[in-house]
């Protein structure tokens, strides 16, 4: 469930849990551990000495795919790895299955609501000009 919860923390739309069994989640790649090569390195930017000399930025690489991913999100290099995890997880994700992906999911989903809401808008604005239209006649 790392994936899931990097979905609500890092995407722009809100996933609801109604949304949740919708998804299908057989098709997300398991990350073995022999296949990730990670990395400490320092950190760089801003937060002081804390960051500069303590190597809390976790690199992990995805041997077979070759999919790197690094991340300095916060000052706890536990945190780190599991942000980097989840990103990682979401990358491989994207790049085997493609349109099958936890993010193009989300994404139809997305999309189909939007343009359920913006059907719905259409037929309110279209029955309030007939609305007027009939009450107070039209003005040309």
């Amino acid at each position: 469930m790392i994936l899931h919860r990097y979905f609500l923390r890092n995407s722009s739309q809100l996933l609801l849990p109604r949304f949740v069994h919708t998804l299908d989640y057989s098709k997300v790649p398991q990350l073995l551990d022999k296949d990730i090569e990670e990395m400490h390195v320092r950190g760089s930017g801003p937060g002081g000495q804390k960051i500069n000399k303590t190597a809390n930025c976790v690199v992990l690489k995805h041997l077979p795919t070759g999919i790197v991913v690094k991340c300095q999100e916060t000052r706890e290099l536990y945190k780190n790895r599991e942000i980097a995890h989840s990103l990682l997880q979401s990358k491989v994700d994207n790049f085997i299955n493609k349109e099958h992906s936890i993010e193009s999911q989300l994404k139809s989903i997305q999309e189909k609501k939007s343009n359920t809401r913006e059907q719905k808008r259409e037929k309110i604005r279209a029955l309030k000009e007939s609305w007027k239209n009939r009450e107070f006649g039209t003005k040309n």
